[in-house]
């Protein structure tokens, strides 16, 4: 027994939601039928010609990696062009391609978890914090005879949901009144007199893209022809996504000790670890961001951590953040610092599909580090 490749990847978007993708990113299915069957997934950093081979050798039906292959836009994926070639020769091998790329950085877990389980750290939140879903509460006044329907309508357009509950709200009763105008056919009430009703206050909260959505089933449900309501945009409280993770080691050490752990835990590169800064500075908080950070430093020093690791760190903004009293560094190879996110990958999948006979997750072995030196 086997899954669509569909179900696949709703497993994969439910753990790394595209919407988290930075809008420079190109994420999703890159070849490959969603109704093909799929038992066995290979995951990797990159999707370079080793791992194609080593993908189609194994039998995979599905290369999952971090890396697109197809991040700028092309005009061509004939087989003449490098790229071409390695999707025609997935295609032809019944073997589709799937990136995870910023959304798996910013999702929770997401690659930095990854870093930070590797490196034993304790996360206690995002590093450069994302906002949170932007939301809409909803004042609803309604005649208390019609809140049931009236909020079930809500509920139905999507409204009333947080986190993993459903059917939310708040309702008081209170005293509604108003006054019928020329041309008005009011439901209760009539033309030219005061009218006061016993009427619900209901109040939800909706994500803010549902807006029309719930507009139109409010006016569907509501028996007035004038329905009074209240729209507020809920202000951003941050959420646990975001790129990179801040936390803590079990206990205190000095650089030279963190480093080695680094390291340790990470597969051995060309490029190795660096560290920046006094070598016997001691660090027990630790900022970590897979990938290239160096566009984080500003953050890392804003979180007054005692160590920040990351790779790519270039000559001088590692100097200046350095010289600006900024937290000691650890640099480490790109490939080596977002490798951990394949077992991470593995095991959502696993978790997920454990009950399909003959399913199996396989975590390339190939290192797709480019750098093959380090003198």
């Amino acid at each position: 027994m086997s899954v669509p490749l569909s179900e696949v990847i709703s497993a994969l978007e439910e753990a790394y939601p595209p919407r988290l993708a930075h809008s420079w990113d190109s994420v999703g299915l890159v070849c490959g039928d969603p109704a093909d069957s799929v038992d066995r997934v290979m995951i990797a950093v990159d999707a370079t010609a080793a791992v194609v081979d080593e993908a189609l050798a194994w039998g995979a039906q599905l290369l999952l990696v971090h890396h697109p292959l197809l991040l700028r836009g092309v005009d061509t994926v004939g087989a003449h062009t490098p790229k071409g070639a390695l999707l025609h020769r997935l295609i032809r091998g019944g073997c589709a391609l799937y990136t995870a790329h910023t959304n798996a950085d910013s999702a929770d877990p997401g690659v930095s978890d990854a870093l930070a389980q590797a490196l034993g750290l304790t996360v206690t939140g995002p590093l450069d914090q994302a906002a949170s879903e932007p939301l809409d509460k909803w004042v609803v006044m309604v005649p208390s005879s019609d809140s049931a329907s009236v909020r079930d309508a809500l509920f139905a357009a999507g409204a009333g949901e947080i986190g993993d509950y459903s059917c939310c709200s708040w309702t008081v009763t209170g005293t509604g009144q108003f006054l019928p105008g020329d041309g008005a056919t009011p439901t209760i009430g009539a033309v030219g007199r005061v009218e006061q009703v016993t009427e619900d206050r209901v109040e939800v909260v909706a994500r803010r893209a549902l807006r029309s959505r719930v507009l139109a089933a409010l006016r569907a449900a509501h028996p007035y022809e004038e329905p009074a309501f209240d729209v507020v945009e809920l202000a951003d409280t941050g959420s646990a996504l975001g790129i990179g993770r801040v936390g803590e080691l079990p206990e205190p050490e000095t650089l030279r000790e963190f480093a080695a752990r680094v390291r340790r835990a990470l597969p051995e590169t060309a490029w190795g670890v660096r560290a920046a800064g006094d070598p016997d500075t001691v660090v027990r908080t630790v900022a970590v961001c897979g990938g290239s950070g160096d566009s984080l430093l500003g953050a890392a020093r804003a979180r007054g951590v005692d160590v920040y690791v990351t790779a790519d760190l270039r000559h001088h903004p590692a100097d200046e953040h350095l010289r600006g009293g900024g937290p000691v560094l650890v640099d480490v190879a790109h490939w080596a610092s977002e490798q951990p996110w394949c077992a991470q990958a593995s095991g959502i999948l696993d978790a997920r599909f454990a009950d399909v006979d003959g399913w199996s997750t396989v975590v390339s072995e190939v290192r797709t580090d480019p750098w093959t030196l380090g003198l």
